[in-house]
């Protein structure tokens, strides 16, 4: 049978498209990996061999299980269960390495002077890209790079002024008491002692300070939305385990159905405060949600937030702003229940300070030997253990040449326990060396960024640490407290630095 001119010009173009896709198909598994391993060793880096695919994923996901499998003991060294793999590739291949997400290499640096120009060059170094799904639980701000990212950070950073923040403490004072209240009914229950997971008291504590004091809206209003963000962090940190698997996201897999549910859920119930908030036309300004909405009416010059980005920066809101505070308040209770010495130093100088007034931010400011102990828990348990950057572009970094398609890897924790950038006792609790400040406890390096570093520093940095000294200060002067024989040590990352098995403390009323 004789084939037609038509059908034979068919099929010489889908030939032609099957090899194009069979080129780029080849390029990006084995060509372009393999080009940019060999520009990086010919630098002097060295790192894993490449793996076609899944890069060093499989192993990482197969360290990081073996290392949540068993606990550890509260002095032992938290990196080899919180980062295996970067841990033990600074002991094989020092300071600087590569290893590879899939078929991206990743550059992870810990040179001071490197992460400071990192952070600095903020359009050579933008956010990655790589897990989309990240952005069912939070996009906005700090997800957003270049000339987007500048408009938020412009519309959003009246709400976290300082002048701001200072009204927003008697908002933790009264989210702060309705907890320590109800811990003093159960100790008073049980005598004047009792075993107490804090845990999900200040995961709810955090979410109720985030809701009054952004939203405008109580605790029990925006409870289901906390609930079904702590399901979906939970969700995308297994689905991270498995990237590995070309195309899994797409997967109509059990756990993939749920987050596509869940994302839904909290769209619903975010459009419900939204449409109040816009229909009751409360004064605009109270609120981070209130400069949102206002940013709004400048939309068609191109100068607000559509109400998409709103609904996406109260995403990411109601996460950040409550997953940073909730987990520096329990390893900050963890430390002080370990380290009774400074338990005792703080509560004096709250006492001192405060006695049983209402706190405001002048006397909070004053609480010094506080603020050494929440700066040196952050430097020990970072709420974030490692943030990364995409190099789209070739870009010179100090003595590298970092040529596009590659990424690099900041390891907070491993920096900010380099017995070389902080001494031989960096492995220890001792918040004296932030006694006179940040400044001089680096030496004047960027060596201390949990909040980040640069123009992007986070946002809510003062909004957090205002929040963790109200909360401290009510729980010092009202308690005293000590690990339960139940604690079990295991810290691991949901996205921040959680308590694996919760926080078990013996709190006694004063």
């Amino acid at each position: 049978m004789e084939i037609s001119f038509s059908s034979m010009a068919a099929l010489v173009a889908l030939a032609m498209v099957l090899m194009a896709w069979i080129w780029r198909f080849v390029k990006w598994v084995w060509l372009k990996p393999k080009f940019l391993e060999n520009r990086l060793k010919r630098q002097g880096l060295s790192g894993t061999p490449y793996t076609p695919f899944v890069g060093d994923m499989r192993r990482n996901s197969s360290m990081l299980s073996e290392a949540r499998s068993k606990p550890i003991n509260l002095t032992d060294d938290i990196t080899p269960r919180v980062l295996p793999l970067p841990l033990t590739m600074l002991k094989t291949h020092g300071k600087s390495f590569f290893t590879w997400l899939g078929p991206i290499p990743v550059i992870t640096l810990t040179n001071p002077e490197q992460i400071k120009e990192v952070f600095n060059k903020i359009y050579d170094y933008e956010k990655p890209h790589t897990f989309p799904l990240v952005r069912l639980i939070a996009s906005g701000l700090v997800n957003y790079d270049g000339d987007k990212w500048a408009k938020h950070r412009r519309i959003i950073n009246p709400a976290f002024h300082l002048e701001k923040i200072k009204n927003m403490v008697p908002a933790f004072y009264q989210s702060c008491s309705e907890i320590v209240q109800e811990w003093e009914r159960l100790a008073a229950d049980k005598g004047s002692s009792c075993e107490v997971d804090i845990w999900p008291w200040l995961v709810n504590l955090t979410a109720d300070v985030i809701s009054r004091t952004a939203f405008g809206s109580n605790y029990r209003e925006g409870q289901m939305i906390f609930k079904l963000q702590a399901e979906l962090a939970q969700l995308l940190t297994q689905a991270f385990r498995k990237a590995y698997i070309p195309g899994y996201r797409y997967f109509p897999t059990k756990s993939n159905r749920r987050m596509k549910e869940i994302d839904r859920e909290i769209r619903a119930t975010l459009s419900g405060i939204i449409g109040k908030r816009v229909e009751a036309r409360e004064a605009p300004n109270d609120d981070l949600l209130g400069i949102l909405l206002e940013s709004n009416s400048g939309q068609s010059k191109g100068n607000g937030m559509s109400i998409e980005e709103v609904m996406q920066e109260c995403k990411l809101f109601y996460f950040a702003g409550q997953e940073t505070t909730s987990v520096l308040l329990v390893w900050t209770m963890i430390l002080l229940s370990q380290h009774q010495d400074w338990q005792a130093r703080a509560r004096e100088e709250v006492m001192q300070v405060l006695g049983d007034r209402k706190p405001d931010i002048d006397s909070l400011n004053q609480l010094k030997v506080v603020t050494m102990i929440l700066y040196e828990v952050l430097r020990l348990y970072p709420p974030a253990t490692q943030l990364s950057r995409a190099v789209h572009k070739e870009t010179k970094l100090g003595d590298l040449t970092l040529p596009g398609g590659v990424h690099v890897a900041l390891p907070i924790l491993l920096i900010q326990r380099d017995v070389e950038l902080w001494g031989s006792d960096a492995g220890e609790f001792k918040p004296e060396r932030f006694k006179d400040g940040i400044s001089k406890a680096t030496k004047n390096q960027v060596s201390f960024l949990p909040f980040g570093w640069g123009p992007r520093i986070c946002i809510g940095q003062n909004f957090a640490l205002l929040e963790s000294k109200t909360a401290l200060a009510l729980i010092l002067r009202r308690f005293s407290f000590e690990l339960s024989p139940s604690y079990v040590h295991a810290p691991y990352t949901v996205f921040t630095l959680h308590p694996q098995f919760g926080a078990h403390l013996v709190l006694r009323k004063l």
